[in-house]
């Protein structure tokens, strides 16, 4: 009788030890919706997420090089080079319901920008922070291109398994590195085209 209680007390510490570590691993914290994610939802590991690579492709659309052209239903964007190219990105777009589409100039630009939540944000999703500083842990990620007037950005992602996906309140995410690339290629007063 002493054996199986010991057993059971061995068996029982090890699962309690290694439950933490397993339990939280495919659970992902989305600080823009500020919202647990499930985990069949995401994917929480870089062998897990499957990258979008970023190319250069054929481009026959009646954009000008320079133009930045959102398809939101292909969910990539097109960065309009000459010789009729593109560079062709993967991104995250903005959720049922939140969708919307226009043509906008690029207004502004940042690097590491901070976040101010919309009020219209903050009234679904109370205990939004009022600001946050940008860095690593700030949902706008590296970098971020102000759509006109609009609060959309085209911008960084501290989420990669978000991109390829339906999930933001109406921004268009990029994997950091690829928002870094289209950030040096793009001029205030670049056209953008949201399909």
């Amino acid at each position: 009788m002493k054996r199986i209680a010991l057993a059971i007390a061995v068996a029982a510490a090890a699962l309690a030890a290694g439950t933490p570590a397993n339990a939280n691993a495919n659970v992902q914290f989305d600080p823009l919706t500020m919202r647990v994610m499930k985990p069949a939802r995401v994917a929480t590991t870089a062998q897990q997420v499957k990258r979008i690579p970023r190319e250069i492709v054929r481009y026959a659309g009646p954009y000008a090089p320079g133009t930045i052209v959102v398809d939101t239903n292909e969910r990539r964007l097109y960065y309009v080079m000459d010789g009729g190219q593109a560079i062709r990105y993967g991104i995250g777009v903005a959720r049922p319901g939140f969708e919307w589409s226009g043509a906008h100039k690029i207004s502004m630009k940042r690097e590491w920008p901070g976040w101010t939540p919309p009020e219209e944000m903050k009234k679904r999703q109370p205990g939004l922070p009022d600001y946050m500083p940008g860095g690593i842990d700030n949902p706008l990620g590296a970098r971020a291109l102000y759509i006109g007037s609009t609060i959309y950005r085209i911008h960084g992602s501290n989420q990669p398994a978000s991109i390829g996906q339906a999930m933001s309140s109406g921004c268009i995410r990029m994997l950091n590195e690829d928002v870094v690339d289209l950030y040096e290629r793009v001029r205030i007063g670049a056209q953008v085209v949201v399909l």
